[in-house]
């Protein structure tokens, strides 16, 4: 699945984003951000292993979930001044595609139930 494959990809640019990070976050910021973006991941392919589109569909909530508070502790990220604007702006933008991706595949599972 693309949104699989995409997410997967966002994980490697979350973790080396954070290995920027202050080392004084290790347990703080930096390991919220990155279990945000492994749970996008995550729900994402338990879903798929789910027998309905319903369980689907919830696992996909929670993957959506996921990502917007993946957002927000980047959003934090930048306030704080640990990594440029621009490296946080970047993962915004691969996160908000992929945010569409999955709303854009809620939509379709629900179409064909």
């Amino acid at each position: 699945m693309k949104i699989w494959q995409r997410s997967r990809e966002l994980v490697k640019i979350v973790y080396q984003l954070t290995a920027s990070f202050p080392k004084n976050e290790q347990y703080g910021l930096i390991s919220q951000i990155n279990r945000s973006a492994v749970s996008i991941l995550s729900n994402i392919a338990e879903g798929a292993g789910r027998s309905t589109k319903q369980d689907f569909n919830r696992f996909l909530d929670i993957a959506i979930s996921s990502a917007f508070e993946l957002e927000s502790q980047l959003i934090i990220s930048a306030d704080l001044g640990f990594a440029t604007n621009e490296k946080i702006e970047n993962t915004i933008k691969e996160l908000n595609e992929i945010q569409k991706m999955i709303r854009g595949f809620k939509k379709n599972l629900k179409s064909n139930v």
